[in-house]
């Protein structure tokens, strides 16, 4: 698949003890077909929280960033999702 676009998600985890691996792996398992993760990276946010941004591939005629929020939202562990930002690849 030919991907242009890479939206970043930000995943906010329910508390600090929440296993970030187990949920980077249950993110992974939610993407759909049209979509791939580049890469997930932990943003410590304050009082030992840590958020993931996880960045998404795919192609804008696919459709947009709504399935794959939806999806992450259903993940247990998940506190909130955003999608912090959304570019074009050249």
């Amino acid at each position: 698949m030919d991907y242009n676009v890479v939206a970043i998600v930000r995943v906010m985890p329910v508390s600090p003890e929440t296993d970030r691996e187990k949920l980077k792996t249950e993110i992974g398992g939610k993407i759909p077909e049209n979509m791939k993760i580049h890469k997930i990276e932990e943003e410590p946010i304050a009082f030992g929280l840590v958020a993931l941004n996880v960045f998404v591939l795919l192609n804008d005629a696919g459709g947009g960033v709504e399935e794959i929020v939806d999806n992450i939202k259903g993940v247990e562990g998940v506190s909130e999702v955003d999608v912090t930002d959304v570019r074009r690849l050249l």
